[in-house]
Parts: C-alpha cells; sequence; structure tokens
C-alpha cells in the first residue's frame, strides 16, 4: 500500500486521474477510499485526484501521543502535498473536519493551496455545535458505542435532510451506504482522536490573514455544523466566496446530492 512518510506520520494515500492536482480531506470518521464513491469517477477524467487517511482512521499510521490538535492534521496534508503533489499548489476540498483541517493548511502553508472548498465547516466549536460534539465524545470514553442500525439511523439524522430521509427510493440506498460504514468499525475507532481535534479548535484570528481563493458551501439543512457557521468562515476570510445550498445536509455529497455539489466544485476548481 502506497505511503508517504511525513515529519509526524505515515500517510497512506491513493492518486486516480491525471491533470491539475484535487486532494480530497476527509471529515471525521471518512477514510480516503469514500471520495471514490461518489466524488473521484466524476473527475478522475480530467484531474489527478488523492485521496488519503488522515490520522485517527484507515492504514496511516501515527505514534505520536494524543491529544491531536487541527494542526497536527494539518501538517500531514501539507506532507502528503510536498510530498505526492510535487509541492505545487493544489486544490483542497474537503467536508467537516477535512474542511478545518485545509483552513489551517491554508493559515500555514498557503503556498500550497490553488482554491480551497470547504463543506460542512465552521471556525470553531461552539453552542449546539460543542454540546454535541462533547456528547458524542463523552459516550465514548464512558465506554459507549453505537452499532448496526442504531448507528445507521443516528447518523443518518445528523447527515441528511428530512426530505432524503423520507424518500422511500432514495432511504434504503443511503440505509446501504450506512450499514457498510458503520460494519467497518471505521467511526467508532477513529471518533474521539478526530472529533477531539474538531471539538476545541479556534481559527476565528487567523482566518482573518488568509489571501488564498476560499470557496464555502454552507448546506442550509445541516445539522452537524449548521450553514451560520460556514457563513461565518466566509466571512471571516477576506475574498471568500458563500454557497448556500438549499435542501441539502451534512452529508449530502454521500449518496444524496452528489451530483449537483460535484458539478459545483468542478466550476470552482476549474476557473
Amino acid at each position: 500500500m502506497p505511503h508517504v512518510q511525513g515529519s509526524q506520520a505515515s500517510i497512506y494515500y491513493e492518486q486516480v486521474g491525471a491533470g491539475p492536482d484535487i486532494v480530497w480531506v476527509g471529515g471525521g470518521g471518512t477514510a480516503g477510499k469514500d471520495w471514490h464513491r461518489f466524488q473521484t469517477p466524476h473527475f478522475a477524467g480530467t484531474f489527478r485526484n488523492t485521496v488519503f487517511d488522515n490520522r485517527g482512521i484507515g492504514a496511516t499510521i501515527c505514534d505520536r501521543p494524543m491529544p491531536w490538535g487541527i494542526a497536527d492534521f494539518a501538517t500531514d496534508l501539507a506532507d502528503l502535498i510536498k510530498g505526492v503533489c510535487g509541492g505545487r499548489p493544489v486544490a483542497v476540498v474537503g467536508s467537516s473536519l477535512g474542511s478545518a483541517i485545509i483552513q489551517q493548511l491554508c493559515i500555514d502553508h498557503p503556498e500550497l493551496v490553488r482554491v480551497a472548498v470547504l463543506m460542512g465547516t465552521g471556525a470553531y466549536s461552539t453552542g449546539w455545535g460543542w454540546d454535541y460534539q462533547e456528547a458524542e465524545i463523552e459516550f465514548r470514553k464512558q465506554g459507549g458505542r453505537l452499532d448496526g442500525m442504531m448507528a445507521v439511523t443516528h447518523y443518518a439524522a445528523m447527515l441528511y435532510p428530512a426530505r432524503a430521509l423520507g424518500d422511500r427510493e432514495l432511504w434504503p440506498k443511503l440505509k446501504a451506504l450506512m450499514l457498510e460504514w458503520m460494519d467497518s468499525d471505521a467511526n467508532e475507532e477513529s471518533l474521539v482522536p478526530q472529533w477531539d481535534a474538531s471539538l476545541r479548535f479556534d481559527q476565528r484570528e487567523a482566518l482573518k490573514s488568509v489571501r488564498v481563493p476560499v470557496h464555502v458551501l454552507a448546506f442550509e439543512e445541516d445539522v452537524e455544523a449548521p450553514p451560520q457557521d460556514g457563513e461565518e468562515v466566509a466571512n471571516l476570510i477576506p475574498g471568500a466566496t458563500l454557497h448556500k445550498l438549499a435542501g441539502m445536509g451534512h452529508g449530502s455529497w454521500y449518496g444524496h446530492k452528489h451530483d449537483e455539489i460535484n458539478a459545483l466544485i468542478e466550476k470552482i476548481v476549474g476557473a
């Protein structure tokens, strides 16, 4: 399996396609291979797509003691771009925790970013977002876990809008995707090390210094990262473009409105 040795981790990655580089950055509990389901097939004809496992999940190996901060995840991302994308500026696309990692990359390593696309993001955790993530983390620390259909129904309600859940043709497909994810056990294994970073980061001041092109995709039915969180990021970054996407939830890029989202991303990264 291909790995690149970074300064803090041995990073597992895959590359498909040819052309300008897009690096896809997963959220908490998301492995690099998950982008192959609905994203990289769309882009492989015109872009070289790099997917990878963040530390804490999959085949990436990091022996550094926890907790890990967002800056640590961004260091891995920078090492990956330097190691397998020639160190040239790339398009970076992320979701959730992945968006926060990209934001830190824009702060710490702007020379590596051609354009950034941020889905389901925020500048820091507060209010509902803080309470939700802290509850998930503490539940695991106390020995709890979610499995099977209990996990599926819990996370489906967090990831998809009501219209998607109530769609009697779409729901069986989403359920199958979610069952496959839960059966992998990736979410349970990665939840504490990855979500802790998402809980505790605060980029509000640093985002004001970002000068690379940034596009924020705020999903109007997103209950994990409510759309006003994304609006705040767009307001903090000078020149950032905000896209408000109606009828979409935190995970709509995965099996719900992926065709529409892919078309928008393609327009952005190809500009």
